[in-house]
């Protein structure tokens, strides 16, 4: 399924600030360069989009950039041109930045730890088949049209494309599971 059909199943029609089914789907594979970049473990590169989230930029973008982001968030998430590490307090641990045409976009994505779907019956976390154990996978935390160029400049950059290593700025900045931070 699309993000557009998802959008099109939990999303559309539904009044402002309403609840949704809570649901996410699979957008796209962080790519190598990316993980390693940031420090995060290969087992959790995957990149989901909950259907909260999407109801959330729904109901808070101006149609126009909204059916963008729809469309081009895969870009922005795949094929970053900077990340920075989100500023503390904010949701999400990192910011992708992508150019696309003339402007900039920016999504946060957060890690966050999960169960893995189980088949058959479940009781206080151990379902038949035995002992769940966490997992962790990343969200889009939220996304948007950056319209002040100033909005990212007091933040860290970890990682650029142009080099496609850890920014040097964040040789100095440890990140929670991060490969890259000194020890």
């Amino acid at each position: 399924m699309h993000l557009k059909e998802f959008f099109k199943k939990y999303i559309e029609g539904t009044p402002e600030k309403a609840i949704v089914a809570d649901r996410k789907i699979f957008l796209c594979c962080l790519t190598k360069a990316v993980m390693k970049g940031v420090g995060i473990d290969h087992s959790a590169k995957n990149v989901f989009v909950t259907s909260r989230c999407i109801k959330h930029l729904f109901d808070k973008k101006p149609a126009e950039e909204f059916l963008f982001i729809i469309n081009h968030l895969h870009e922005v998430v795949k094929y970053p041109d900077k990340i920075y590490k989100n500023k503390t307090g904010k949701r999400g641990a990192f910011c992708l930045i992508k150019k696309i045409g003339n402007e900039e976009y920016l999504c946060s994505i957060e890690i966050v730890k999960t169960l893995p779907a189980v088949f058959g019956k479940a009781v206080f976390g151990v379902s038949e088949y035995g002992a769940e154990k966490e997992r962790e996978e990343i969200q889009i935390s939220t996304a948007f049209r950056m319209r002040d160029k100033d909005y990212i400049k007091n933040y860290t950059i970890l990682w650029s494309w142009e080099d496609g290593a850890p920014h040097r700025s964040a040789l100095d900045t440890p990140v929670k599971g991060s490969t890259n931070a000194p020890q």
